[in-house]
């Protein structure tokens, strides 16, 4: 009876023993499940900032520069580095686990790091000099388009002068690096150019980038180099991404590209009878125009091209290298249409390229216009302002509005003739 006693205490304790294991299984496996959805929403969270193969709400507040973009090159990398486990990471931002590889910033900081190698393999062995400006093109809105050369440098000078500290800082966040930042603008060039004079005078060398795209061309930029420049430092470009040159490409202007040239207006002044004198001057000129426009005045100008040009050809580019890029070329009387037929080609960053004319208008001469055209034009010149004259005429006429405005710039500054 003894040993059948002790048998059976035996055998409830396995029982007990089996019990308690397996409720300790299913406590590890509902802890085990917390976790994990603690992890595909980290993933999630990862996927929200860098895997934007698909159109998705962004909230107002997220940053600007290409988190928002597709970057559909990162996507497998990221996704190797995302779902791979790594014991003993540690997260360089405060986070409630010692070792998250699911975490949308480590990921991203992980592929820094990847690409930082990258750009000391490619440029590693070039030339770096101290006392060095550095004149760095950023992207316009797709991080995939920083060069690798961007990249060693910008990890390699001693501080980085930026259009805007916050959008510079999201950059060099975004690329691992963190440095001084200096902020240099147009309301403050020329101050912030002499503290940067200061550092290349102690031989620190500094890069200069803007918010988007190539410094000095429509951003800050042009004085710190002169000034640099003049007093004997070395200044060195890194050539990349420039919505001009992109908008140029894009545009086929056939024209243009047979050794015409183009000319680089930028903005026009925003209003008032400059804007109306640089849009008559962009439109008499019969070479390609790129212009960049705001978008709360893009609907203007484009009415203002197609009143002074409709048969000249355009391209508008909207939001070049983002997930809405747009490029839409036109004779500029279709454009209005066009974009009125969608609220949101309002919205976004525009460069406008205006084709170079025929080479036959632009050689035209008062020959191919008719005397009684010359009459009407040179009347109502007298009467009312060059854009309203130049259109009667046209409507009146029939004669090009490209050739009107042409010769009624000349009739300006000419005595009047009958």
């Amino acid at each position: 009876m003894a040993k059948q006693e002790v048998l059976r205490r035996e055998k409830q304790r396995s029982l007990l023993a089996g019990a308690d294991a397996g409720r300790r299984a299913a406590m590890a496996c509902a802890a085990a499940g917390t976790h994990l959805d603690e992890d595909q929403r980290a993933v999630g969270r990862a996927h929200h900032k860098v895997d934007l193969a698909a159109p998705r709400p962004w909230a107002a507040g997220d940053p600007i520069i290409a988190l928002h973009q597709n970057q559909a090159a990162l996507q497998q990398p990221l996704q190797r580095l995302v779902f791979r486990s790594r014991p003993g990471l540690r997260c360089c931002h405060p986070c409630p686990r010692a070792a998250c590889a699911a975490c949308a910033i480590c990921a991203l900081n992980i592929d820094s790091t990847l690409l930082q190698r990258a750009a000391l393999d490619a440029a590693g062995a070039q030339s770096f000099l101290p006392g060095t400006l550095y004149v760095v093109a950023t992207p316009i809105g797709n991080l995939a388009d920083i060069t690798l050369r961007a990249v060693h440098v910008l990890s390699r000078v001693d501080a980085v002068a930026c259009e805007d500290t916050r959008v510079g800082g999201q950059l060099l966040r975004h690329l691992g690096l963190k440095k001084p930042l200096l902020a240099l603008h147009a309301h403050n060039e020329r101050v912030a150019a002499a503290a940067v004079m200061q550092r290349l005078a102690a031989g620190e060398s500094v890069a200069c980038i803007s918010d988007a795209g190539t410094p000095a061309l429509s951003d800050p930029g042009a004085v710190l180099v002169a000034l640099a420049a003049a007093a004997g430092y070395t200044v060195v470009p890194l050539p990349g991404p420039s919505s001009a040159l992109a908008a140029l490409c894009a545009a086929g202007d056939a024209e243009g590209s047979q050794g015409q040239g183009f000319t680089f207006i930028g903005f026009l002044p925003a209003k008032g009878a400059e804007r109306q004198a640089a849009l008559n001057a962009a439109v008499a000129d019969a070479r390609t125009q790129i212009l960049f426009e705001a978008p709360h005045r893009i609907s203007a100008l484009l009415a203002a091209l197609a009143s002074a040009a409709p048969q000249r050809r355009a391209t508008l580019c909207r939001e070049l290298t983002k997930q809405f890029e747009t490029i839409v070329t036109r004779p500029a009387a279709e454009l209005p249409a066009w974009q009125a037929e969608d609220p949101n080609r309002e919205r976004g960053e525009f460069v406008l390229v205006l084709h170079a004319l025929p080479a036959r208008a632009a050689t035209a001469s008062d020959d191919d216009l008719p005397a009684a055209t010359l009459h009407t034009l040179r009347t109502l010149l007298r009467e009312l302002p060059l854009k309203q004259a130049v259109s009667l005429t046209a409507e009146l006429c029939g004669a090009p509005r490209n050739l009107l405005y042409t010769r009624a710039l000349a009739e300006r500054g000419a005595p009047d003739a009958d």
